[in-house]
């Protein structure tokens, strides 16, 4: 159930005012961690402002006492407490002590988000869209033709979906090529390369991928999963070569790849081997998956990074949750080999025994980027036809808070973007 109101004014008149604040906890004592980042979300949407206190009992949420807001509240099974006055002033005073690796971030706007998918895909096909749905958080969806069209510019925030930017069809040849699901997403692909004026796939998503990266550049927030983190780095970083094979797009890989490979033009990863064989699926040695099968389920986990509070706001913001070691989880990408990282990236998380890294952060022009290893937070290891993730089962998914905390993250930094 969702509460629209016309203005702020409306929302003041029409609520009584009981005491300061709502107290909205993230650490252990949230009975439902997924739906509190919706709460922010909707509060953010209906025009108040709200405080994300970083590092305090997990990151949790200060809000005007709104009795609309605490009826969202109970409607969505989120925990709360009211804190008078005087708590509030205690909470920001400790948490403004310099020895207190702690801040108050200032939640001013909702972002308008954007999830780039091709069409007929559920909720359940992408973690992201799965926990936004859950959380009762808005999106669009959009794809190709609009990003070509030069629609990004009318969203804050944009998720990839599991996406292949180097043109292979996520390499499924081998397995599926004569799945019909395959095939047809072989021919929508091509007839819409053709209609958007680009000879192969392969270009199509170069063009694409080329300008969500000026879309970034431009001040605009990226988040992606699974293989759309290194398909969409390499395909940049090919934006001069071919590396394709003919059963792909009709012709064979560039013999000379290797030397016209450019990482300059690419976010995070330098240095890497492109998988050659259309039959592996595999892009190239970025992907960490083969080090995970050397440890059982139970120790495969990876650990999130603390930052400074007050200097490293940012990723402080990101790596926020109520506990610091969280179950690893596969994908095609499952994480990134540690060796082929860019210097300048910021790392959030790792799986330190294999020396693969989970979560990744950057910065480029006015915007930023945020890579998550994986395919499902609360699915080890995902396959074509599993059964989809019910997250009523998983409300305190540390998981997928980190996705959710990229999304309330553009609210808190207020970039002009150029368009």
């Amino acid at each position: 159930m969702r509460y629209i109101f016309t203005t702020l004014i409306a929302l003041l008149l029409g609520s009584q005012l009981f005491a300061a604040s709502i107290l909205v906890p993230m650490d252990k004592a949230q009975a439902n961690h997924l739906k509190a980042y919706g709460i922010a979300y909707f509060v953010l949407e209906n025009g108040v402002t709200l405080e994300w206190l970083l590092n305090y009992r997990g990151g949790s949420f200060l809000i005007p006492h709104l009795t609309a807001i605490e009826n969202e509240l109970v409607i969505r099974g989120v925990s709360y407490e009211i804190v008078a006055d005087g708590q509030v002033n205690t909470i920001k005073r400790n948490i403004s002590s310099p020895e207190v690796n702690q801040e108050v971030v200032q939640l001013e706007v909702a972002p308008k988000i954007a999830v780039y998918t091709p069409g007929g895909k559920q909720p359940w096909d992408d973690a992201v869209t799965l926990v936004m749905e859950y959380a009762e958080i808005p999106y669009d969806k959009i794809y190709d033709s609009t990003i070509i069209a030069g629609g990004l510019k009318e969203y804050d925030w944009l998720h990839l979906h599991h996406e292949d930017f180097t043109g292979q069809y996520g390499k499924f040849y081998s397995a599926y090529r004569n799945a019909p699901w395959y095939r047809e997403q072989v021919a929508t692909l091509e007839a819409s390369a053709q209609s958007l004026g680009f000879s192969k796939v392969s270009d199509m998503k170069l063009a694409v991928a080329e300008t969500i990266k000026s879309y970034v550049f431009s001040g605009g927030f990226l988040f992606t999963m699974c293989s759309g983190t290194d398909s969409f780095d390499i395909a940049l970083a090919a934006h001069e070569t071919d590396i394709v094979e003919h059963m792909f797009d009709g012709d064979g890989m560039d013999p000379n790849y290797k030397s016209k490979l450019d990482f300059k033009k690419s976010l995070a990863f330098e240095n890497y081997e492109i998988v050659e064989n259309p039959l592996e699926y595999e892009y190239s040695t970025i992907d960490g998956t083969n080090r995970h099968r050397r440890i059982p389920e139970k120790d495969d986990i990876f650990t999130l990074f603390e930052f400074s509070a007050k200097w490293d706001v940012v990723p402080t913001m990101l790596t926020q949750n109520h506990t610091t070691i969280l179950k690893n989880f596969y994908g095609q990408t499952t994480d990134f080999v540690k060796e082929f990282i860019k210097p300048s990236v910021t790392i959030m998380g790792e799986s330190k025994a294999i020396e693969t890294v989970k979560y990744l952060h950057g910065e480029l022009g006015l915007g930023t980027w945020t890579f998550y290893g994986g395919h499902d937070p609360e699915d080890y290891q995902h396959r074509v036809g599993d059964p989809h993730t019910d997250l009523t089962l998983h409300p305190n998914s540390p998981g997928y808070r980190l996705i959710l905390n990229n999304v309330l993250f553009p609210a808190a930094k207020k970039k002009k973007r150029k368009t």
